[in-house]
């Protein structure tokens, strides 16, 4: 059990903040870091106590040009090797080079890979992780977890060459479903580190896509196996061809997916429950002064399970109403957020960048992190306020010392997850007065999985992806196209985001998103049915009315965008936008990216044909030849490439554009006359 260190006194903690932020220091005006009212109020109230956010320290430390280009090499300790572009640009062969000998491109292609390495790692550790509990579950090693959704542990189990049947007497009969779950949990592990073969889900790709694949010597043999060969063909002195070196980033994105990241989404629906459409709230305004607030906060929802049962528990709502509280208020940020947002209708309380800001409302009495996405910074914010910050995962620990250290084991799932919501509710009586909670939230429909979506084009018996294909034939709905990923501090916080937003559904486009850009979308109101007829345009407004669904549909995590990929290969499959991902009018984009796990997942929507623009900055244009390789001939080997405008409204004309295009190939590119079929016509076709 970790001991509990007494923090400092608040006011001296508070008065050293405050020196610390007046020592030469520039704070931002908090109307040019975001566009969230909720979110202004917090920072300027942390400025006012004299607490440092990224706001500020985005302001203060400006960002290494040459490492935004690529073009930074520390690989080695000869380094760090700097190479800037020329103030005249290229002109002729680019001669630069590292003390190696090591040129730009092979350089940045280094860079690219290991940050897709970084991403793959991060995604496909946190599916092991869920593979792990889900086979402790099937050999019943856990009360705690069991089979919630059999009809997808039965969907899946095929693509592991799991037989669902078994033959008696000549004749087929249900196998036992624990002996189904342990096989899969088993083969499924498999994916990380087998000796031989290829990922079992590649073959969920559409034929055409996993031919090009094949093609170009691409498929996966195992996750780890791409991830570590990655960091050995980057060391110095191996792999020198950025067209070989982004060959095996493209291998370990692919990896990433249609494996990590396919096997955690599809896993914790097993485990969990696959999402429906559910309603919820969204914003800092979802905390509650007289209830204890517990924020989860990371990417894995394993302990996020059992702290929704908790609270949930008639032991600990007793519990807290003796303290003085009137209840618990659970509520989350980034993808722990969305994974208990999508089965459960635990409220958002904000995205990556408002971390820092749900304990400035000095109302949060324990925020709960796991991996990813964590501030350090959040340390020294609960030092300023009563907040217990609790870390909870072995690998994600935090060397300050006012942070508790709980240790998740899933064998104790309950123990530990009622520990912690009793450590929040013996805190709720150490708040002190300075408690101000932004009054802005917004209602937001989410939970819109693949199943989801078929659901409501079609109802049980008729589900099926071929009325969103009619419509993008009729030109209802001009395209579709994926906007996920994170907030950045170096642009203003949901701007982009939300300016790329509107400005696709106002043309027609539907939008699927995940991660931060889903929360933002939540927090500015976009993902309710209602909003169709205020920001979008005529068609797609009528199909989301006819439908009844957001013009904006939330589907979850940041490894939740496997779900867009399996959702693009349905529309294949329904027939009439042609036999790959890379015919039908969709677009990706990530207005606002800032981490790894974003150039991993942009890079495997490229290599599965889908064209992906991103915002703010990519590392890749201090090497101008690496640059035109993924911007331009990746087109001819993928059917999707890469591209960047951080500019938001030229950002979506780009998405659209290219939804044009295809839709320009396909010959759909003029919406069919709509004809009112009278009596006379009627008979004149049953005539025929």
């Amino acid at each position: 059990m970790a001991a509990e260190t007494k923090p400092k006194d608040k006011r001296s903690v508070k008065e050293e903040a405050e020196s610390k932020l007046a020592k030469g220091k520039k704070s931002v005006a908090p109307e040019d870091a975001s566009i969230d009212i909720a979110t202004q109020e917090m920072i300027a109230r942390a400025q006012k106590l004299g607490i440092e956010t990224i706001f500020d320290r985005a302001e203060n430390m400006k960002p290494c040009n040459i490492g935004a280009q690529g073009t930074c090499c520390k690989n080695c300790g000869m380094g760090p090797c700097r190479l800037p572009l020329p103030k005249s640009g290229i002109e002729g062969k680019d001669e630069r080079k590292g003390l190696c000998g090591a040129s730009a491109n092979t350089i940045a292609a280094r860079n690219f890979v290991r940050m897709i390495a970084g991403g793959a790692a991060a995604h496909s550790d946190h599916g092991r992780s869920v593979a792990e509990v889900f086979l402790a579950a099937a050999r019943k090693e856990t009360d705690a977890y069991k089979i919630k959704d059999v009809d997808k542990l039965l969907s899946i189990a095929p693509y592991f060459d799991v037989p669902t049947t078994v033959e008696i007497d000549g004749k087929l009969h249900d196998r036992d479903i624990d002996e189904i779950a342990l096989e899969v949990a088993e083969k499924a592990l498999e994916e990380w580190g087998k000796p031989e073969g290829e990922l079992c889900y590649l073959k969920r790709a559409p034929a055409a896509l996993y031919e090009k694949w094949y093609k170009n010597d691409v498929l996966p043999r195992s996750i780890d196996r791409e991830i570590v060969e990655i960091m050995h063909r980057t060391h110095i002195g191996v792999d020198q061809d950025y067209k070989n070196l982004i060959k095996q980033g493209t291998r370990a994105a692919i990896a990433d997916g249609w494996g990590g990241s396919m096997l955690a989404t599809d896993l914790q629906d097993v485990l969990f429950g696959t999402p429906y459409p559910l309603q919820s709230e969204a914003n800092l305004g979802v905390m509650k002064e007289d209830h204890v607030n517990i924020v989860i906060h990371g990417h894995e929802p394993v302990l996020s399970e059992m702290i929704v049962a908790a609270v949930q528990s008639k032991e600990m709502i007793e519990y807290a109403k003796s303290k003085g509280a009137r209840g618990i208020q659970l509520s989350g940020i980034c993808c722990t957020a969305n994974e208990i947002l999508q089965r459960h209708g635990v409220p958002l309380c904000g995205t990556f960048l408002q971390q820092e800001l749900a304990i400035v409302t000095g109302a949060c009495d324990a925020m709960v992190v796991d991996i990813q996405c964590i501030m350090q910074n959040l340390a020294n914010v609960a030092k300023c306020f009563h907040t217990k910050l609790i870390t909870t995962h072995p690998i994600a620990k935090m060397e300050q010392d006012n942070v508790i250290h709980i240790e998740f084991d899933e064998h104790y799932a309950m123990e530990d997850a009622k520990r912690i919501v009793k450590l929040a509710i013996d805190n709720f009586e150490n708040r002190g007065a300075e408690v101000m909670i932004p009054k802005y939230k917004h209602i937001q429909i989410a939970g819109f999985g693949v199943e989801a979506i078929e659901y409501h084009l079609g109802g049980i018996f008729r589900g099926s992806y071929y009325p969103l294909n009619d419509n993008i034939i009729n030109g209802r709905i001009r395209g579709i196209a994926g906007v996920v990923g994170c907030n950045n501090a170096r642009t203003k916080h949901n701007d982009a985001h939300i300016t790329v937003v509107k400005e696709l559904i106002k043309n027609d486009v539907i939008v699927l998103t995940t991660g931060c850009n889903g929360i933002a979308c939540a927090m500015e109101g976009l993902l309710t049915p209602e909003t169709a007829g205020v920001f979008c345009g005529p068609g797609l407004a009528e199909v989301c009315e006819a439908v009844g669904i957001p013009p904006v549909l939330h589907m979850g995590s940041c490894v939740d965008n496997s779900r867009i990929l399996l959702a693009a290969t349905e529309v294949v499959k329904a027939g009439g936008l042609g036999n790959d991902i890379s015919d039908l009018p969709v677009a990706g984009s990530a207005p606002e990216w800032m981490s790894e796990k974003a150039i991993s997942i942009g890079h495997y929507f490229v290599a599965s044909g889908v064209y992906t623009v991103f915002g703010v900055t990519l590392p890749v244009s201090g090497a101008p030849e690496f640059q035109e390789y993924l911007f331009e001939e990746f087109e001819k080997l993928y059917g999707g490439m890469w591209d960047l405008e951080p500019d938001p409204i030229k950002h979506a004309h780009k998405l659209i554009a290219h939804i044009d295009k295809k839709r320009h190939a396909l010959g759909i590119d003029r919406a069919r006359e709509r004809i009112l079929v009278d009596m006379a016509a009627r008979r004149e076709l049953e005539a025929i």
